[in-house]
């Protein structure tokens, strides 16, 4: 069992999410999280799933089905992947350095 399933083992029940529902929604999610974060704007990720959780509950009640959870989570996650295919980020924004780059750049040149 993975990390991830082990937590979400115990944050759902705690938060009253039913397991089918995590079963169904988790992967979804993690795509939009994952799109956001490396096609739009990073710390956007986790705010967006976020509010799509919230954009879904608004409009369900306590006797909402499985089915139609999921439905009004992938409805919203439609919503997002839209967004982000159309996210044109700023001109002045330059690529985020990585680990390797810096490395790189700290590397003892062969002639120095």
């Amino acid at each position: 069992m993975s990390d991830l399933d082990r937590w979400l083992e115990q944050a759902g029940p705690a938060l009253d999410i039913e397991q089918d529902v995590l079963d169904r929604v988790t992967g979804p999610i993690l795509d939009m999280v994952r799109d956001v974060a490396h096609h739009a704007v990073r710390p956007g990720a986790p705010l967006t799933a976020f509010l799509v959780g919230l954009a879904a509950g608004r409009v369900l009640d306590d006797g909402s089905d499985v089915d139609a959870i999921e439905s009004e989570v992938l409805a919203r996650l439609e919503v997002v992947d839209g967004l982000v295919s159309e996210w044109v980020p700023p001109v002045d924004d330059q690529p985020a350095h990585t680990a390797g780059d810096v490395a790189e750049r700290e590397a003892p040149s062969d002639g120095a």
